[in-house]
């Protein structure tokens, strides 16, 4: 869509509120622990292998993964079943029950993002909240039922409230 097609925004929205609106969709929940695969295909498989294939995309219960080589095609099949036996045991509602390999030709091989060297956090990140805050994230968060989405919401939430506590000041 072009930018002059585009209606103009009348004001930018709090991250809160557009998670909120997200999260509230029915069936979000279950997509969001479907594609937790992303997130784990590393641990599950090795860094060697993570280097040469990589998650693609999810469709039907299809986990579609991206090879960069034959010869690693090759292995994947044959570890198949104990990768989606993996994947069973660390996303149980996930619902991938098949693991389908693709060959991509000039596929870049991931390399994991080097760690930086540990910086002093900002100043606002000491910030404390007030029970009433806390509880008011709880309430927020309440509906999700994936306890590693949970954990990340309420970090991304806590961080936010003590931004914008800062921001008052």
């Amino acid at each position: 869509m072009k930018r002059s097609d585009r209606a103009p925004m009348k004001k930018a929205e709090r991250v809160g509120f557009l998670l909120k609106q997200i999260l509230g969709q029915p069936g979000f929940g279950e997509q969001i622990t479907r594609h937790q695969a992303w997130l784990v295909w590393d641990q599950l498989v090795g860094e060697q292998i993570a280097a040469r294939a990589r998650p693609l995309k999810l469709r039907k219960g299809v986990l579609e993964v991206q090879v960069d080589h034959p010869v690693w095609m090759q292995q994947l099949q044959m570890m198949k079943p104990q990768i989606l036996e993996k994947i069973s045991a660390k996303i149980p509602n996930a619902g991938i029950t098949d693991i389908y390999l693709r060959q991509t030709r000039g596929a870049q091989t991931y390399r994991p993002v080097k760690t930086r060297q540990a910086t002093e956090p900002p100043p606002w990140t000491k910030i404390e909240l007030t029970d009433d805050e806390k509880v008011s994230i709880e309430e927020k968060l309440s509906s999700i039922k994936n306890s590693d989405l949970k954990n990340e919401m309420r970090r991304l939430f806590t961080r936010q409230k003590q931004l914008d506590k800062d921001r008052e000041n």
